[in-house]
C-alpha cells in the first residue's frame, strides 16, 4: 500500500514542505515513488516519525549527521528498522549493547530512555501528532491489514472511503451502516475527522 503525501505528513508529525525537503536532502527518500505524486511505504512512515520525532527535540544537522553516520557503523538496512533516541544533543541508535552515539561521540555508548515513537507527541511546530496506529478511538493502523493503511476498527473499509462516502452530505453517520455493515455511526464520524486533519495538514 502507498501512502500519499499528506497522509505521509499527518501520521509522521512532519509538514509537507518538510518531507519535501528531506527527500531532496536524501535524508528520507520515498521507497514507493521519490518525484510528484510522492508516495511513502508504510516502513517510510516508521521511519519519518522517528525523525520528526527526533526533529521536536534535536536540530536536523545532527539527524542528518545521525543518519549518514549508519553505514559507518555497519547499519544499512532501512531506518525504519532502528530504534532511536536523543538527549538534545545527540542522537543515538540502539543497539545489543545499548545505545550507541551517532554525533556527538560516535561509536560511544550513553545511557538514555527510549520513547515510543508511535504513541502521541508534541512536533517541533507545536502539533500533537496523532498516535501512529490509533489515529482516532475507531481507527486502527496495522502493517498487516490492507498494507499499514488507515482502516475502521474491526473491518478492512479504509477511513477515507467512508470519508467520501459522506462528503457531499447525501449519507449521514448512521446511514454508512448500509453501505458498510461494519461502520458505526461513531466510526463514520472519526473517519471524517481524520479526513479532516489531513487535509488541513496537507494544505
Amino acid at each position: 500500500m502507498a501512502f500519499p503525501l499528506d497522509l505521509a505528513a499527518t501520521l509522521s508529525g512532519a509538514s509537507v514542505a518538510q518531507l519535501r525537503r528531506w527527500n531532496r536532502d536524501d535524508l528520507l527518500v520515498p521507497e514507493v515513488n521519490a518525484s510528484r505524486p510522492m508516495l511513502y511505504s508504510f516502513r517510510d512512515l516508521a521511519a519519518l516519525r522517528s525523525v520528526s520525532y527526533l526533529r521536536a527535540e534535536t536540530s536536523l544537522q545532527r539527524i542528518k549527521r545521525a543518519f549518514a553516520n549508519l553505514p559507518e557503523f555497519e547499519f544499512t538496512d532501512h531506518p525504519s528498522r532502528y530504534k532511536f533516541a536523543t538527549d538534545g544533543k545527540a542522537v543515538m541508535i540502539r543497539t545489543d549493547d545499548g545505545f550507541m552515539d551517532l554525533v556527538k561521540n560516535p561509536g560511544q555508548f550513553e545511557f538514555v530512555t527510549l520513547a515510543d515513537i508511535f504513541e502521541s507527541f508534541e512536533n517541533r511546530s507545536g502539533r500533537r501528532v496523532v498516535p501512529f496506529e490509533r489515529p482516532r478511538k475507531n481507527l486502527r493502523i496495522n502493517s498487516r491489514r490492507l498494507g499499514g493503511y488507515p482502516v475502521i476498527v474491526d473491518s478492512r473499509v479504509p477511513y477515507d472511503a467512508v470519508a467520501q462516502l459522506m462528503a457531499g452530505g447525501d449519507v449521514e453517520p448512521d446511514e454508512v451502516a448500509e453501505y458498510y455493515p461494519r461502520v458505526s455511526a461513531e466510526a463514520a464520524l472519526d473517519a471524517v475527522s481524520f479526513q479532516q486533519e489531513v487535509l488541513e495538514v496537507g494544505a
